[in-house]
């Protein structure tokens, strides 16, 4: 009979209900919204590090990482990559010759990281050359070869056919160098990488470092399943030691800090919304018992005892709270959906977007775990803010109550 009761209260002053309903429909709505945006722009950085620099799981010497030295290899490579094409986990793979050295032309130097990849692996991989702005992918008929970023190119002055001279240690420990040109400028969303990267057919590496023919000193793995990594990993390290199998996690522990800081800065952010969501159906509810008095004093003098008065506030707080939840998460849902489907264009804000390794269109998205999150959160404002108003409504004395004008 209570539920019946409260649910007839609200829509007596149907203005004032619809106004709360409103408001904490738009309150929900803008929440699932920014905690789409922020989750989106968090794949977003996580998908670029992984696509451009990490993959899922990478396998080095285990003492290569320290110091990149030439030296230590991954020997008979390519039958470990032959292997690993063959599972069905895994979507492509590919092996790198990496190493570090000196890039100039004649107008300037820098400092870079040379990859010697497989070009048609590297692409299934990473999609090379779909990053390319200028030029075009290697030649397999023509040897020295080499792609460098569009920041690598502006800073040493060169452009498509210029020629350039790599400077590098070979396998013997000595000093070698060894002229380029360039056939191709790419561009990707990370700055650090750009400035960092740039990349020969793997072949030359080789022939160039006098590392055997086999060798490589990583191998790359993109794997179907991105859950099952960590699991799959285990299994792959147990198999092929004592080479280093590592997730993208342990390569660079900096994502994993990142998105367990993006889970707290929702649930402070959530708690935020939920706080001044809370003030604003108190004030509400309040005003509804105030204006109520002499009807609640009535009520407790014909019988009503306090804690049947207790409840029905707190059922009318729930009911218009929870009118307005369902609706708010329902049209933020469709947000996302209809944004992920488009994206949100930052290309305005594409060169600070860079210095964080950010792309400049975001796809925002939120998982159930959320949506749970935030309902969970609403059902539990709705009932701190009943309590408040239904303690003033049962302090009412019923005889002062029916003098109230």
């Amino acid at each position: 009979m209570l539920p019946i009761v409260a649910w007839r209260n609200i829509w007596r002053s149907r203005t004032r209900s619809l106004v709360v309903i409103g408001s904490i429909v738009i309150g929900v709505w803008a929440l699932v919204f920014l905690l789409g945006f922020f989750r989106g722009q968090v794949n977003n950085y996580i998908n670029n590090i992984i696509e451009n620099e990490t993959s899922h799981i990478q396998f080095h010497d285990s003492l290569f990482t320290e110091d990149y030295d030439v030296r230590l290899f991954i020997a008979q490579s390519e039958n470990i990559l032959s292997e690993l094409q063959e599972r069905p986990e895994i979507g492509s793979a590919t092996s790198r010759v990496i190493v570090n050295g000196m890039l100039s032309s004649s107008n300037a130097a820098q400092g870079v990281m040379v990859k010697g990849v497989h070009p048609d692996q590297e692409q299934m991989t990473t999609g090379l050359y779909d990053k390319i702005i200028e030029g075009t992918p290697f030649d397999s008929t023509r040897r020295n070869q080499i792609i460098i970023s569009q920041r690598i190119a502006e800073k040493l002055k060169v452009k498509i056919r210029s020629k350039v001279v790599v400077t590098f240690q070979n396998t013997d420990g000595d000093i070698s160098a060894a002229a380029f040109r360039v056939v191709g400028i790419y561009k990707t969303h990370n700055r650090m990488n750009d400035e960092l990267y740039v990349f020969t057919h793997i072949d030359d590496m080789r022939r160039l470092t006098l590392l055997p023919d086999d060798a490589a000193h990583e191998i790359a793995l993109v794997v179907n399943e991105f859950d099952s990594t960590d699991v799959f990993a285990s299994r792959l390290s147990a198999e092929y030691a004592p080479i280093l199998v590592q997730t993208y996690k342990q390569i660079s522990p900096d994502l994993e800090l990142f998105n367990s800081q993006i889970r707290v800065n929702m649930i402070i952010m959530t708690t935020i919304f939920m706080l001044a969501l809370i003030f604003g159906i108190i004030n509400t509810m309040l005003m509804a018992v105030l204006e109520r008095m002499k009807e609640l004093g009535m009520l407790m003098a014909i019988g009503m005892n306090k804690l049947r008065v207790f409840f029905m506030v707190v059922y009318e707080t729930l009911f218009v709270s929870l009118l307005g939840a369902p609706i708010g998460m329902g049209l933020g849902y469709l947000t996302l959906k209809y944004l992920h489907y488009r994206g949100i264009d930052l290309s305005a804000w594409s060169r600070a977007l860079e210095e964080f390794g950010m792309a400049d269109l975001v796809r925002p998205v939120l998982d159930s775990e959320s949506y749970v999150m935030i309902a969970t959160a609403i059902v539990i404002t709705a009932v701190l803010a009943s309590i408040y108003p239904a303690l003033r409504a049962i302090r009412l004395k019923p005889v002062e109550a029916l003098r109230k004008i």
